[in-house]
C-alpha cells in the first residue's frame, strides 16, 4: 500500500472547522481505490461514506440488460454516500473507481451523528449535494442533445479538474461505458482531439496537451456544471488545477 495522502486533500474534509475535523480524524481510515473497484452496489446498504483524495469515482446506473452509463463523478471536491444523509440507507447508484488513487472511508453512523447536530458539517454537505444533483442532471442532458465529441471533452475536463496531473489512465472501451455509447464512437471522437493537437492516446493513457483547446471544443454543459460548483463551494478553499469558472476564461485571452 503506497504512502496515504492527507485527510485534507480532500476539499470537502479540508473546509471543516478545525474542531469538527479534529473529531473526525480519528476515525477517517486511509483506504486505496484500485481502479475498477466496486465502492457501492445498487439497492446495498451504506455502511461507509468515502471522501477521495487522488482518485475518481463514477456514479452509474445499470439497466436489466448490464448496459450502464455515468450520471455522475466525484473525485477530491466531494464524497460517496449522500444517499445516506438525504434520508435513505440505500443507493439507486452503484460506485466505480475510474481512476485509481486513495480516499477515507468514514463509518456512516458517525456521519451521521455529526450531520444530525446540525451544525457545519450538514450545511456543507447540504450545498455539496445540491451541486452534485446539477451534475447529474446537466449530464442527463448532454448525453441526450450533444454529440460524443462534446460529451468526451466534457469527461475529460471533469476528469481532470479532480486531478494533480494532466494525465489520465483509462480505456476507450472504459469510457465508453461510462458514457453509455459504442466504444467506436469513443474512438472516432479520441482521433479528432489528437489529430487536433489537444490529446495524446496511447495504451490506456490519455494525456491532455492543450487544455484551452478542449475547452473551447466542449459543449456549455461543462460550465453550467462547473460555475454551479464555484455558486455553492465559492468558500472552500480549492487547489490547482481546480480553479474558479472565471480563471479559465481569463487565462484564454
Amino acid at each position: 500500500m503506497s504512502t496515504p495522502t492527507s485527510p485534507t486533500d480532500n476539499h470537502l474534509l479540508k473546509a471543516l472547522p478545525e474542531a469538527v475535523l479534529a473529531r473526525l480524524l480519528p476515525h477517517l481510515e486511509a483506504v486505496e481505490m484500485p481502479l475498477g473497484s466496486v465502492l457501492y452496489e445498487s439497492g446495498g446498504p451504506l455502511r461507509h461514506v468515502y471522501f477521495p483524495t487522488t482518485s475518481i469515482v463514477s456514479l452509474l446506473y445499470v439497466l436489466e440488460d448490464g448496459a450502464s452509463a455515468e450520471i455522475a463523478i466525484v473525485g477530491n471536491e466531494g464524497l460517496l454516500g449522500i444517499s445516506l444523509f438525504m434520508g435513505g440507507e440505500t443507493t439507486p447508484s452503484r460506485a466505480v473507481v475510474q481512476s485509481e488513487g486513495q480516499g477515507y472511508r468514514l463509518q456512516a453512523r458517525l456521519l451521521m451523528e455529526e450531520f444530525n447536530s446540525a451544525g457545519p458539517m450538514m450545511r456543507l454537505l447540504l450545498r455539496y449535494t445540491q451541486a452534485l444533483i446539477t451534475q447529474m442532471a446537466q449530464t442527463a442532458v448532454c448525453n441526450r442533445h450533444h454529440s460524443v465529441d462534446q460529451q468526451l471533452c466534457r469527461w475529460l475536463l471533469m476528469s481532470l479538474d479532480r486531478l494533480p496531473s494532466h494525465t489520465l489512465t483509462m480505456t476507450q472501451e472504459l469510457i465508453a461505458n461510462m458514457l453509455g455509447v459504442r466504444r467506436e464512437g469513443v474512438t472516432e471522437a479520441a482521433g479528432k482531439l489528437q489529430r487536433a493537437g489537444i490529446i495524446d492516446y496511447h495504451r490506456g493513457r490519455i494525456d491532455v496537451i492543450d487544455r484551452p483547446a478542449l475547452e473551447r471544443a466542449v459543449c456549455e454543459c461543462y460550465a453550467v456544471v462547473k460555475l454551479e460548483f464555484d455558486r455553492l463551494l465559492s468558500d472552500i478553499p480549492l487547489g490547482d488545477p481546480y480553479l474558479p469558472l472565471g480563471s479559465f476564461a481569463r487565462s484564454r485571452n
